[in-house]
């Protein structure tokens, strides 16, 4: 399921938006301030960014700003009642993907989600890009990074989370990863070395809820 942040003041248009969207499968949460959308962000990134111009707090642009000074790739989409074709050139200049003005007919706002979304998920497949929750694993570079910071990794503990990213969604027996992480290389380990790595992972990636146990079998990566 999809994870969306939106961030709007005005509780009506949240709850329609909310709504709906939640009919087509997507996980929607409401912010009401920009204080609020900050630390939420800093906790845990979503799929895709929803973001009026005018907030209590702050500006949708200012927000908009600061999520793309530190997550230049997360799918941004400003709602605003402002039209002109500066407040236009304004949106896309302080860094959303798209801009929709209202009022909005849902059914769109739905079209341009999925399609933003689609372009971001071929341009992280093409770059080697793979995330569940507030991680992101960075194949290219061999690096992996819960929000904006970079988190070293033992070589078992990479390859670890690396198979569990590249099967998000599907649980993997503890015997697939002895067998890939450590067999691979003819070398015998004991079940337990697992069980130690595994603890060490979790305790490096600040214990992400999406790293999930599944007792007396394996592991799975799965966001809520």
């Amino acid at each position: 399921m999809k994870k969306l942040y939106y961030a709007e003041d005005d509780a009506s248009i949240a709850r329609s938006v909310q709504e709906y969207l939640e009919k087509l499968d997507y996980e929607v949460e409401v912010f009401h301030t920009v204080a609020g959308t900050k630390e939420a962000l800093l906790a845990q990134l979503p799929s895709l960014m929803l973001v009026d111009w005018n907030m209590p707090d702050g500006s949708g642009g200012e927000l908009c700003q600061w999520i793309r000074s530190r997550w230049e790739r997360l799918p941004l989409i400003l709602l605003t009642v402002r039209g002109e074709a500066r407040d236009v050139v304004s949106g896309f200049q302080s860094g959303a993907d798209d801009y929709v003005t209202k009022p909005f007919d849902l059914e769109v706002l739905a079209s341009r989600i999925q399609a933003l979304l689609r372009r971001a998920g071929r341009e992280e497949k093409e770059e080697g890009v793979l995330r569940c929750g507030g991680i992101r694993l960075e194949e290219r570079k061999m690096a992996v990074f819960v929000q904006q910071e970079e988190i070293p990794l033992s070589r078992p503990e990479y390859e670890l989370l690396l198979i569990l990213m590249k099967n998000r969604g599907r649980t993997v027996t503890r015997g697939q990863l002895l067998e890939q992480v450590w067999d691979s290389g003819g070398n015998f380990v004991n079940d337990n070395t697992l069980t130690v790595t595994m603890k060490r992972l979790r305790e490096k990636l600040h214990h992400p809820a999406c790293l999930k146990t599944v007792r007396s079998f394996g592991y799975r990566m799965e966001e809520k």
